[in-house]
């Protein structure tokens, strides 16, 4: 296995993801948009150039943004009431501790601003977030994504869980993250000791395809679910990763048999260049009736789609593309 992240088009042509032809024109994605393939995942891509690779490879077509897409698909800066913070419910705030991402998946709704140089919040402007939630008694759950906040030390996250579990009115929180299938072995002892809070904690875990659950990551979940915190999955509907009807419910089957409830999985949001991984709505709604009644129905996720005013239930409207 690599034991070092790849973040350049020469780390992808020397791991032989890509061909020496195409470096120049990854040069210029690069520019643009941050590449990170952790090794776990490299590993995995080397075994699985399509499904996997697919998610994480960049490609010369991110360059280009179709006329419907946006740097901001789902609203997030209009409803971002200080920096750190987007309120898009009246009970419930997302915290964006960090902007970095142990791997950058190339379909991210918020690509234009994650990477390297996103960096995390600075310590005022943390105190300043936190501070903010606390003014407002309606919100009773603070949701903490990014970037992937689990990137962050176990000290960090300590902190943070602690401190946010002391405003009154916050009830529960949630980590959204990819750690526990991109870097598993972050999920270590301290993380798990991190993670022992008095107010009610749950993971959200992506993945998008059956074969991220390797032995490494199940590992990773298995001491999650040791240490207490409840687990959920969430997934995004993607063109030649899980766009049928095989895929999708060997991912669903492979979540529960890692005892991750599937929880959403989200219609793709229309960031620049990622046309490529789109599917209609329509044919994830057919897809979605095709498995009802073939698997059990905790095995299914609400399918959604996100906008600045809240999640939609696709399955259930008349939505379309």
């Amino acid at each position: 296995m690599l034991r070092d992240t790849l973040r350049t088009p020469d780390d992808l042509v020397e791991a032989g993801f890509v061909p020496l032809s195409a470096r120049d024109e990854l040069a210029k994605v690069a520019a643009r948009y941050a590449t990170a393939i952790p090794p776990a995942l490299a590993a995995l891509i080397g075994q699985d150039q399509g499904a996997i690779g697919r998610q994480f490879i960049p490609d010369p077509s991110e360059l280009h943004a179709a006329a419907h897409e946006s740097s901001d698909p789902i609203g997030d800066e209009a409803l971002s009431p200080i920096k750190g913070v987007v309120h898009r419910y009246p009970d419930r705030v997302l915290l964006k501790p960090t902007l970095v991402c142990p791997v950058y998946c190339r379909f991210c709704f918020r690509r234009e601003h994650v990477g390297p140089g996103g960096g995390a919040l600075r310590p005022d402007e943390l105190h300043a977030a936190i501070n903010w939630i606390g003014a407002h008694p309606a919100i009773t759950e603070v949701i903490i994504t990014g970037g992937d906040p689990m990137i962050l030390s176990a000290g960090r996250i300590r902190t943070l869980l602690r401190r946010l579990g002391d405003i009154p009115h916050v009830k529960r929180l949630r980590i959204h993250t990819r750690v526990p299938v991109a870097v598993p072995d972050l999920i270590n002892d301290a993380m798990i000791a991190a993670l022992d809070v008095a107010t009610p904690l749950f993971i959200v875990v992506h993945a998008n395809h059956a074969l991220e659950f390797t032995d490494p990551a199940q590992g990773a979940l298995r001491r999650l679910r040791f240490g207490g915190v409840p687990l959920l999955g969430q997934s995004v509907l993607l063109r030649g990763i899980n766009d049928s009807e095989r895929a999708l419910r060997d991912l669903f089957e492979a979540m529960l048999n890692a005892r991750v409830k599937p929880y959403y999985l989200h219609q793709l949001d229309p960031a620049p260049g990622t046309a490529r991984f789109h599917v209609p709505v329509a044919e994830g709604r057919a897809l979605i009736a095709k498995l009802r009644g073939t698997i059990g129905g905790h095995a299914l996720p609400t399918y959604v789609r996100d906008s600045i005013a809240g999640k939609r239930v696709l399955e259930e409207s008349a939505v379309s593309d």
